[in-house]
């Protein structure tokens, strides 16, 4: 088993010294998927939600997130993000976002469009929530990751929605 780089010798939580790394492009893509009602998709269609623009809202809170994941997640370094995107599909009564986000750096970017993804998905939730609560926020994942030492990622074609 390997070492658990994010543990000192003592077993105590640090952040990675990144400082030896070469710096590459890092890419990464994830998906969040929101399920949704009928009488929520009605109200998407219709242009009718009581809250605003379901797109241009959780479209914005999902580049926030990425921008803001090392003050999210604990042991994640700041990022200099090149790019930023959240793209939103409504496909039947599914919700489907996706985030893009690159960097030039010594780290990867994964967990800044997991993060993207996820607070899109959870702003789509609280957007809607006041027409019926029964959404449910499902597949959230990594779909493909470029650059770096460990090389690149990508989910099985066959599970990419």
């Amino acid at each position: 088993m390997s070492q658990l780089t994010h543990l000192n010798i003592k077993g105590e939580a640090h952040m990675v010294d990144i400082s030896a790394k070469a710096e590459t492009t890092r890419t990464a893509r994830a998906q969040s998927q929101v399920q949704l009602t009928d009488s929520i998709v009605a109200a998407i269609t219709d242009d009718s939600l009581p809250k605003g623009d379901l797109y241009a809202t959780a479209r914005i809170a999902g580049i926030q997130a990425a921008k803001k994941c090392s003050d999210l997640i604990p042991l994640c370094h700041p990022l200099p993000l090149t790019k930023i995107t959240v793209d939103l599909e409504l496909r039947a009564n599914l919700m489907v976002i996706t985030a893009l986000c690159k960097t030039t750096g010594k780290t990867g970017v994964e967990m800044e469009a997991l993060t993207a993804a996820s607070i899109a998905a959870l702003t789509v939730y609280d957007m809607c929530k006041g027409i019926d609560k029964g959404m449910v926020i499902r597949q959230t994942r990594l779909l493909e990751k470029f650059g770096g030492k460990s090389g690149d990622w990508l989910v099985g074609d066959a599970e990419i929605d």
